[in-house]
C-alpha cells in the first residue's frame, strides 16, 4: 500500500508533461469551432492571407488538426500534410 501514492503521482505527472507538451496541441482533435482561431495564427505571417485562410479551414475541417506555428510542422497532422491538389502540390498551408 505504501507505493500506491507513488504511482498516481507519476501517473499525474505524465499526463501533466503530456497536456503541456508543445507538440500536445497539434495531436489533439480540434473542434470545428477552433478553425478559425488556429488558422488565423497559421496564416499570420504570409503576405497572402486571403487563400492561406481559406485553404487553412478548409483543412482544419476535415482534418480536425492545424500543425503548430506559421509554417512547416505539417508531420504533425498527417491528414494535414497529405491532402494534395489535383496537381500533387500541398493542399493545407
Amino acid at each position: 500500500m505504501a507505493g500506491r501514492p507513488y504511482i498516481v503521482v507519476l501517473l499525474v505527472s505524465l499526463l501533466l508533461l503530456v497536456t503541456l507538451s508543445p507538440l500536445a496541441e497539434a495531436y489533439t482533435k480540434l473542434r470545428p469551432q477552433d478553425c478559425k482561431k488556429k488558422c488565423t495564427y497559421r496564416c499570420s505571417a504570409t503576405s497572402h492571407k486571403k487563400p492561406c485562410m481559406f485553404f487553412c479551414q478548409k483543412c482544419c475541417a476535415k482534418c480536425l488538426c492545424v500543425p503548430r506555428g506559421v509554417y512547416r510542422n505539417k508531420q504533425e497532422c498527417s491528414c494535414y500534410n497529405n491532402w494534395k491538389t489535383q496537381e500533387g502540390k500541398p493542399k493545407c498551408p
